[in-house]
């Protein structure tokens, strides 16, 4: 559309001349402006963000103590075995003293060997047991 027909003034002699056309808002005025600021509540809430992170801390102290523990364990190892072995040593010498009393009377008994098990003679074969 020319000048013309918006201000409905043929011609167009001076600016001074036409007639002033001022802009103004729409029929009922316009959409309310929205200012406030809106942060979108995307992602995790902090009581979630909280209960995580404190979740992880303890997965991860409670893999160190089980580390610790293990590492205690592992250092007094030897000394547990030794005290083990000493124990064992002083049961057998029990056992066989026992076994030599009971079986004192039986000839060709030998204390401390194994009825069971079979010997390879000097031929390469398995004999009987004793």
């Amino acid at each position: 559309m020319t000048e013309a027909v918006i201000r409905k003034k043929a011609g167009m002699a001076s600016v001074k001349d036409m007639p002033v056309l001022q802009d103004g808002p729409p029929p009922g005025g316009f959409a309310p402006v929205r200012f406030a600021r809106r942060i979108p509540s995307k992602g995790p809430s902090s009581m979630a963000i909280f209960l995580a992170a404190f979740g992880a801390f303890s997965w991860g102290c409670t893999r160190a103590l089980k580390e610790e523990k293990y590492a205690a364990r592992r250092a007094i190892l030897p000394m547990l075995q030794a005290e083990e072995d000493e124990r064992f040593v002083k049961e057998w010498k029990k056992y066989l003293e026992e076994e030599a009393r009971i079986m004192k009377d039986v000839p060709g008994w030998k204390v401390g060997e194994s009825v069971t098990l079979r010997k390879m003679d000097a031929s390469g074969n398995w004999g009987a047991p004793s």
